[in-house]
């Protein structure tokens, strides 16, 4: 995603790009495919308000610069109630097909196994660098690349979910249409259900970690397991809560937890269990699944998994132009650099993308500013974060500055992230036009 978006900007600002993808000559845990900004998550990329919310003004700032991957998912777009989801397969096909057809860009297979030397380079390997190049990595940095354990959930056939339990309803019927107020398939369960469910999650056979693996998970990706074995409600607290919901089927009777799914292509045969990331193993989360009454005869299209992500110690290692410090013709963008979710890695690409051109160009661009969304992040993670505590990090408005002055009703939570949005849209304005 990161690499795609880099791409894109460097080549329309006149750059000649090679892209090189080791898929599908090397594979990867999580790909299934060779195609660029493949997604292996969720589909989903998150919030789209841009007033409200920071993921949704950091779509609002790639939009502004003409980036490839907003583009692209407002194309395939699925309803999701607030959120920006999209047809996963649709969306990649459309990413590839524009890289390889744009005239500055050409796109060869195969793997890079060590740091270049020459020539201006952008790494933005995600969150599965390859062994050998994280090898050279840790051998040129000096330090062992941070890690954390992320998870994928599983995916279900919409022909397999009994109707006559879940409906279709977003939370708080959200959403301008009818499509969107509809967008997520509900599926409830009582206490008991819900009860019986955690004594099978927290007994089921899950994936076992070896050599001496010590990495933390990202608080933004729990495995359903780990959530769990938090507290017996976590989840009801969690990804299950039932507010903002009325069963069609019973509207007199609350649920007492509720799984959710999601559109996860244009079709609307495929459904994606929301926030159901699992490290359970294959045959027990069929099993387990399979006790949410509304699942009791799914039929999954993908189970989920886990996989170790590396990224840097960018604090560290990384100056305020995205450069490896120990040698400045390497950028790094996406989520090696320790940020996390599919825009902020799109996001640091972009940025990443405009910096390496204008750089070659002879250009000097000013300093990103740190009231956008986009600067607030680069900011946190090339020297605003405490290096001896670096973890990956979303967008949110924690990272921005406090706005000055507020008065009279522009006090409460509201209006002070609209202040940040006001005040992070002009300056994102005013930076693009000094770019040019």
């Amino acid at each position: 995603m990161a690499g795609s978006e880099a791409a894109w900007a460097a080549a329309n600002l006149g750059i000649n790009v090679v892209i090189h993808e080791m898929r599908p000559k090397v594979e990867t845990f999580a790909h299934k495919t060779g195609l660029l900004g493949e997604m292996v998550c969720s589909n989903s990329f998150r919030s789209d308000d841009s007033e409200q919310n920071a993921v949704g003004l950091l779509h609002w700032e790639m939009r502004a610069a003409n980036g490839l991957v907003m583009a692209t998912a407002d194309k395939h777009r699925l309803p999701a109630g607030g959120a920006l989801a999209v047809d996963r397969d649709a969306f990649a096909q459309s990413v590839t097909d524009a890289l390889l057809a744009h005239e500055n860009i050409t796109v060869e297979y195969g793997e890079i196994t060590d740091l270049p030397n020459d020539g201006h380079w952008i790494i933005a390997t995600g969150p599965l660098t390859s062994s050998a190049l994280g090898a050279s990595i840790a051998t040129e940095t000096g330090a062992d690349a941070l890690a954390f354990f992320d998870a994928i959930a599983p995916i279900v056939y919409a022909d397999s979910i009994d109707m006559d339990i879940a409906w279709m309803q977003s939370r708080y019927d959200k959403g301008e249409t009818e499509a969107e107020q509809k967008a997520y398939l509900n599926c409830p369960m009582t206490r008991d259900q819900y009860e019986g469910f955690i004594d099978a999650l927290l007994t089921a056979d899950k994936t076992e970690f070896h050599e001496g693996e010590t990495a933390k998970y990202f608080d933004g990706c729990l495995p359903i397991e780990v959530m769990a074995e938090r507290g017996r409600e976590t989840l009801r607290f969690g990804p299950m809560k039932p507010v903002g919901l009325t069963n069609t089927h019973k509207p007199d009777e609350k649920a007492y937890a509720v799984v959710q799914l999601r559109r996860d292509n244009a079709l609307g045969t495929l459904y994606n269990i929301v926030g159901f990331q699992t490290k359970m193993k294959y045959g027990a989360q069929v099993e387990v699944l399979r006790t949410i009454p509304a699942l009791a005869n799914a039929q999954f299209a993908r189970l989920g998994g886990i996989h170790r992500n590396t990224f840097l110690n960018s604090p560290t290692l990384l100056d305020g132009q995205m450069r490896l410090k120990s040698r400045p013709n390497i950028r790094f963008a996406g989520q090696i650099t320790g940020v996390e979710g599919y825009v902020e890695s799109a996001a640091m690409g972009l940025l990443a993308g405009h910096l390496a051109a204008a750089e070659i160009q002879g250009r000097t661009l000013p300093e990103c500013p740190q009231d956008t969304a986009m600067g607030a992040l680069v900011h946190h993670i090339t020297g605003g974060a405490d290096a001896k505590t670096f973890q990956p990090m979303n967008v949110n408005f924690g990272l921005f500055r406090a706005v000055e002055g507020l008065k009279g009703g522009r006090r409460g939570r509201k209006d002070r992230y609209l202040a940040y949005t006001d005040r992070a849209k002009t300056a994102w304005r005013d930076w693009l036009e000094a770019c040019r």
